[in-house]
């Protein structure tokens, strides 16, 4: 959630965001509300104090002014009844626009319309060239019985699968190599609820304009989270943290759960685009400042870059564009990884800077030497998503008799294992 001081002063710039990021949004009406809404509010306080002040004198009024005063105040009563229930109702209006209204991107993040026109920054590693004809993931797990696909279908519908065997012991080890990596880099981690309210929803962003990407468990009020950024970011929310606390480092290995409303005929194949998954989410609260929050940008970007990097995947690193951004992320990159039978590198990881965004929506503060509340900035990034990842890490390891060579970062995780074999 923006600042309303800062759309009121900057409301040209939020217009351009919202047109830059292709969010249709109504920022007229919103200026147009909370400019009817401080002279009513003025109104009512006028009202009210008059109000109280007439009552006070009545007991001490003469009988003959008592029924002057007493009607002056039943109307004054009628006429503040009326404004209030009117200043409640634009109020409630401002505040669903408020949730809607999009955070113009950082100056230097490129224009452009989609994900077609992210701009490359980086490449690391080279694509493969096969001595034989490779063979898709999805080929390779099914020959290996590393992946049931029908079976997964029969339990939970399309989208659906299981991981058996070397399969799952495989997604085991680069979930757990990366739980590890993290704790090495300073990361607390959370072992967190996936189940959550819709407030923390709403306040990291995810809500409103994303609920229909989301499974509802609507007799509660609940939600399962896409991503425990929704947990972890919430962590903290409507507190006050000491400055020197910050920033303040945490992570979350969780289950993660998406409708994919939307993307009806698209990636209905193989493991790239499913219903649920497990991550590993790292995310920092840090302070008010813009040149630090840059710095912890780049500092989330590499955690993810090392750990592909020793997974021996070759991938490289975009900076998104306006029209590819989310409501509330000033900037984002986004590492695409080569996979082999997309011929393409693809989407494996996002790391989103939101400055006040969140924090703002969860009250998530901290005082600083001065005494003064601050709100924090927030930042997130995804360490590793499965079983997305284990769509390179079988198609660029794959071997010519159809087994699979395990970077010697999993191995420990494998018993010692240094090959899956046909």
């Amino acid at each position: 959630m923006l600042d309303i001081k800062f759309i009121r002063e900057q409301a040209e710039a939020v217009r351009r965001g919202a047109v830059d990021k292709r969010i249709k949004f109504d920022l007229g009406r919103l200026l147009e509300l909370d400019a009817a809404i401080r002279p009513l509010q003025m109104q009512c306080e006028t009202l009210q104090s008059e109000r109280n002040s007439l009552s006070k004198t009545i007991g001490q009024s003469q009988p003959a002014e008592r029924e002057a005063l007493k009607a002056r105040v039943s109307e004054i009563k009628a006429q503040y009844e009326a404004l209030d229930a009117e200043l409640k109702t634009k109020k409630a209006e401002l505040d669903n626009l408020m949730l809607l209204v999009p955070q113009p991107a950082r100056a230097d993040v490129p224009v452009g319309r989609d994900d077609s026109e992210n701009v490359e920054i980086r490449r690391w590693g080279t694509p493969r060239t096969f001595g034989f004809e490779p063979k898709g993931h999805m080929a390779l797990g099914e020959t290996l019985n590393l992946i049931d696909v029908p079976r997964g279908v029969k339990l939970a519908g399309s989208r659906s699968y299981v991981l058996r065997g070397d399969g799952a012991r495989l997604e085991q080890a680069v979930l757990r190599f990366t739980f590890d990596f993290l704790i090495s880099r300073g990361f607390t981690p959370l072992s967190i609820p996936v189940l959550v309210s819709e407030e923390a929803m709403t306040g990291t962003g995810y809500f409103p304009t994303g609920r229909d990407q989301a499974y509802l468990c609507e007799r509660d009020n609940m939600a399962l989270v896409g991503t425990s950024e929704v947990s972890l970011t919430s962590y903290h929310s409507g507190e006050i943290l000491a400055e020197s606390a910050l920033p303040v480092r945490i992570m979350a290995w969780s289950n993660c759960f998406r409708r994919e409303a939307g993307t009806y005929g698209k990636d209905t194949t193989g493991l790239y685009r499913v219903h649920q998954f497990q991550k590993i989410e790292q995310v920092i609260i840090g302070p008010n400042d813009e040149e630090e929050s840059s710095r912890l940008h780049d500092e989330l970007l590499g955690n993810a870059e090392a750990i592909l990097q020793a997974l021996e995947l070759p991938y490289r690193v975009v900076y998104v564009c306006t029209g590819d951004l989310g409501q509330g992320q000033l900037r984002k990159h986004d590492i695409e990884t080569w996979m082999p039978s997309r011929k393409a590198y693809s989407e494996t990881h996002s790391c989103s800077t939101f400055h006040e965004f969140q924090a703002r929506r969860l009250q998530l503060r901290y005082k600083d030497k001065q005494g003064k509340n601050l709100i924090c900035h927030t930042l997130n990034n995804t360490a590793i998503a499965s079983p997305r990842t284990l769509i390179p890490l079988l198609e660029n390891h794959q071997d010519e008799h159809g087994g699979i060579h395990i970077p010697a970062a999993l191995r420990p995780y494998m018993g010692g294992q240094a090959r899956i074999a046909p």
